[in-house]
């Protein structure tokens, strides 16, 4: 492992994590996110979750969320059909929840629109809704670290977006009907991209794709799906910045990401 390498984990926690582990033989195999000679495949719990991706069929998002927009089904469908230019100007111009009357501008996603990994968090803050880019603050410095730590890089086969494209105001949480008017525009990026591995980063995310309003503690270490896509889900940066023992869960939550991507490379 170079310096560098040292340098990220350690920022990620990782050195926490390595305390509450056992002894492992072989020295290396941790610090390398689990990487034996033979990969293990990633076993799917029996509480597998799917949710199907193409808007129209989706499930409303919860029970909590408001009375439909108007045409709302008529809408999705319409957005289901739109390439990226499309899908771009269509999230530039949107007015269908109240999220639209504060923002500077739109925030779609930014990246690799061929990525094998799409990483979802919860909405853009006010240094995303100035620049019109997904984690450019704090927590967008931890996410790059968090994706280094496992060999990833921003915009090389990375995606990422949001479950809302606006920003809520003072960056609270974005209320279920908000999710739900931007669900469309998530679900056709997913569509889009055709990821291998999608990484949900925090309750709204979860809320937003899989419809689940349970504790990301009781979720973390599962697979989900979303139609064919596999689901991991794990901390917000955001929350891992007020939070930093919790990095080392994060950690653990990439680790099984990345031994699941490689269960389906067959490396």
């Amino acid at each position: 492992m170079n310096e560098a390498q040292q340098v990220l984990l350690q920022e990620m926690g990782y050195s926490l994590w390595q305390l509450r582990q056992p002894p492992v033989a072989g020295e290396g195999a941790q610090q390398e996110c689990g990487e034996p000679a033979e990969p293990p495949a990633v076993t799917e719990p029996a509480s597998e979750v799917s949710v199907p991706v193409v808007p129209a069929m989706a499930p409303a998002v919860s029970a909590a969320t408001t009375a439909p927009l108007p045409d709302a089904d008529a809408r999705a469908e319409r957005i289901a059909r739109m390439d990226w230019e499309e899908l771009s100007r269509a999230v530039q111009e949107c007015r269908a929840c109240e999220l639209c009357k504060q923002r500077q501008q739109a925030v779609l996603g930014v990246g690799d629109r061929q990525a094998d990994w799409l990483f979802v968090g919860e909405g853009p803050g006010a240094e995303e809704d100035a620049r019109g880019e997904p984690f450019v603050g704090q927590a967008g410095k931890l996410l790059d670290a968090m994706l280094a730590a496992i060999g990833l890089r921003r915009g090389e086969n990375v995606y990422i977006a949001n479950a809302v494209k606006c920003r809520p105001e003072g960056n609270r949480t974005p209320h279920a009907d908000e999710m739900a008017a931007c669900r469309p525009f998530l679900m056709r990026q997913v569509e889009l991209l055709q990821p291998r591995i999608m990484v949900l980063l925090g309750k709204a995310a979860v809320h937003s794709v899989l419809g689940e309003d349970k504790s990301l503690a009781s979720m973390r270490q599962k697979l989900f799906r979303a139609g064919e896509v596999p689901v991991l889900v794990t901390y917000h940066p955001a929350y891992l910045l007020r939070n930093l023992p919790e990095k080392a869960k994060a950690w653990e939550d990439l680790c099984l990401a990345r031994r699941q991507m490689q269960g389906r490379s067959g490396n």
